[in-house]
């Protein structure tokens, strides 16, 4: 993509000539969407400059659906917020350039995601001040006054009460598209799901869609440099982030830890402190069912798209292969029906 990449910002950045592009590379991961970096050198006057850059490109098929501009609005909702996010460069729902729509945003370097590396003891010191600064910005992200944010254009808001109806919904609808077997646990999580619903929120506020450990930046000193991978945000219950953060399979080996990092009881103070509530404890209970029926469903449309031939990427058939198993245990679990 060197070429093509230099055309597109030869056109984008004001004054530029002379652009090249270098150590392009595809960061691992990405089941939503491709993520690349790149280094774009160019002229202003004579002047050289340099920046590195991320493009979040369109994939063939993908874990979940999700709306590109939706994601860049997200992000823009939140620049120069007390929520880190990357600084977004330009949105392009053109195929023309890279062969599939694409985002284009600034570069954080210096930082890492790696789930595993907060476990190890170079993370001893700091690792209870990430997990309080996580939880911090969580209900940031939930007051967000989005009615004047990029967010406004994009997307309206679900009455209080209908916050769990329509996410129920979408995701039961993604299991019936994409099972390719029964899946009885799934189906007898949703039937208790519509039979005890959750009280509805205060205030319906930006809800992240993927809030775990795994989807931030970090700095060897526990500094939280930017939350990413805003592909599934939303307007809703701000408690479905907490409860999404709180699933099994996002604990990494270490039961009973939310990210590996932090005791659940410790998160839930954390968040309760910075939100400045006392979360229903039996409303959060409804929407850590939700979140492992959710997870199913993510991992069955990635099972599709790898058996139908619309993916190559192995994630997709390690999903299929593994977490389909593991989820219907969580969610045994979760329903106090599990070992």
């Amino acid at each position: 993509m060197e070429a093509e990449l230099a055309r597109y910002l030869a056109h984008r950045l004001e004054g530029a000539s002379e652009v090249t592009i270098s150590n392009l590379s595809r960061i691992p991961g990405g089941a939503s969407r491709e993520t690349w970096r790149f280094d774009a050198s160019w002229e202003v006057g004579g002047v050289a400059q340099s920046e590195g850059f991320i493009v979040r490109k369109d994939p063939p098929a993908s874990l979940v659906e999700s709306d590109r501009a939706v994601e860049y609005a997200f992000y823009g909702a939140f620049e120069g917020t007390s929520v880190p996010v990357p600084r977004m460069r330009w949105l392009e729902e053109e195929a023309s350039h890279l062969g599939a729509p694409f985002f284009i945003m600034e570069r954080i370097d210096g930082c890492e995601a790696n789930t595993r590396a907060l476990q190890t003891p170079a993370f001893d010191a700091s690792r209870d001040g990430v997990a309080r600064r996580f939880y911090a910005i969580l209900a940031e992200i939930g007051r967000l006054p989005w009615e004047s944010s990029p967010i406004a254009a994009v997307m309206g808001a679900p009455a209080p009460g209908d916050c769990w109806k329509r996410e129920l919904g979408y995701w039961e609808g993604m299991i019936d598209a994409n099972e390719l077997s029964p899946q009885p646990i799934a189906r007898a999580a949703i039937r208790w799901l519509r039979a005890n619903p959750p009280p509805p929120p205060a205030h319906v506020g930006p809800v992240h869609g993927d809030y775990r450990v795994g989807n931030f930046l970090y700095t060897r000193e526990g500094e939280i440099r930017a939350i990413l991978d805003w592909e599934m945000a939303h307007l809703g219950d701000p408690l479905e982030d907490l409860a999404w953060s709180f699933m099994e399979l996002w604990e990494w080996g270490r039961s009973g830890y939310p990210g590996g990092i932090v005791l659940t009881e410790d998160a839930i103070r954390y968040y309760e402190e910075a939100a400045g509530t006392t979360v229903d404890r039996d409303a959060l209970h409804w929407w850590l069912v939700f979140s492992c029926v959710k997870g199913q469903g993510i991992w069955l449309t990635g099972a599709r798209s790898f058996q139908e031939g619309r993916s190559r990427e192995l994630i997709h058939a390690f999903t299929s292969h593994n977490l389909i198993n593991t989820q219907d245990e969580a969610i045994l679990r979760a329903m106090g029906r599990g070992a």
